[in-house]
């Protein structure tokens, strides 16, 4: 398998290990130091694992739409895709059409993601060309 495959695989399965709502299969994927933001501000990897693991952060479905960009940098990698996904926070219903970036670093164990950035799409916007 080529990098940019590998890539692609992790992010689809990080989606299932989301969508299946178990913070001990979400962990392996993030750095220690992970970070994702948003509209909202920056989350912390305990904090997100944390309303993971306490069911006030679940996905019912998360799915990536048109091609994913992957783009490397020695041993980084930029993943950026639009995905769609819905869910519920806080007994929240939510619904997202998103743009998301993960940059994937390289050790010696594999690729772990070290931030995740999403912003949400535009209506009627074009795919990645």
């Amino acid at each position: 398998m080529d990098d940019r495959s590998e890539i692609v695989e992790l992010a689809l399965a990080w989606a299932e290990a989301i969508v299946a709502n178990d913070a001990a299969a979400i962990g392996p994927f993030m750095a220690d130091d992970w970070v994702i933001i948003g509209p909202d501000g920056a989350t912390a990897r305990a904090d997100f694992l944390g309303l993971v693991a306490s069911g006030d952060l679940t996905h019912d479905m998360m799915r990536t739409v048109g091609d994913a960009r992957v783009a490397f940098y020695g041993a980084t990698a930029v993943y950026t895709a639009r995905v769609i996904n819905n869910g519920h926070i806080r007994g929240q219903r939510f619904a997202a059409d998103e743009w998301t970036s993960d940059v994937f670093v390289r050790d010696g164990t594999g690729w772990k993601c070290v931030l995740s950035h999403v912003t949400p799409a535009a209506q009627g916007q074009a795919d990645i060309d």
